[in-house]
C-alpha cells in the first residue's frame, strides 16, 4: 500500500476517539488517494466511487458500503444542516469507525488479497519448475 494512504488511515484512526469528524475526513482522503493508486483517476472522488463500482471488481457487501466513505466524510468537509431542525448534521463516532472498517476491506480487497495471490503462484510455480513441468497459466478463465 502506498505510504500516504497507510498515513491517512493511521491517523484516521488515531483521532476518531477525539474527533469523528476529523477521522471521516481523513478517511474519505484516504479513499480517493486508495481509488487513484488503483487507476481510478476522477478528478473528484463521487465520479472514483461510482467508476470503481461500475468495474464490478467490488464483493457486493464491500461495494454497498464504498459510498457510505464518502457520504460521512462530506459531513465532515462539507456541514450539513438536518433540515428539520436546521442544526448542523455532526459524524457520530460509529460512523466514523464505520468509514475504517470500509476503508480495511479495501485495502484487503486491492493489496493483500492480490499480494497473497501472487505468492502463492509464485510458491507453485518455483515447485512446478523442479518438477519439470510449465508454469501456471495466466489470464482470465485459464
Amino acid at each position: 500500500m502506498p505510504a500516504e494512504i497507510a498515513e491517512d488511515f493511521n491517523e484516521a484512526a488515531a483521532v476518531l476517539s477525539i474527533s469523528p469528524k476529523a477521522s471521516a475526513a481523513l478517511s474519505r482522503r484516504c479513499l480517493q488517494g486508495l481509488l487513484k493508486s488503483n487507476g481510478y483517476n476522477q478528478k473528484d472522488l463521487a465520479p472514483a466511487i461510482q467508476a470503481a463500482l461500475d468495474a464490478g471488481t467490488l464483493p457486493p457487501a464491500l461495494a454497498e458500503n464504498l459510498d457510505a466513505v464518502r457520504n460521512i466524510g462530506n459531513f465532515a468537509a462539507h456541514p450539513m444542516k438536518d433540515k428539520q431542525t436546521n442544526a448542523v448534521l455532526p459524524v457520530e463516532p460509529h460512523e466514523a469507525e464505520w468509514n475504517l472498517e470500509v476503508l480495511e476491506g479495501l485495502f484487503d480487497h486491492y493489496y493483500v488479497q492480490p499480494a497473497k495471490a501472487a505468492a502463492r503462484r509464485d510458491a507453485l510455480n518455483k515447485k512446478l519448475e523442479g518438477a519439470g513441468k510449465p508454469p501456471l497459466k495466466t489470464g482470465s478463465g485459464t
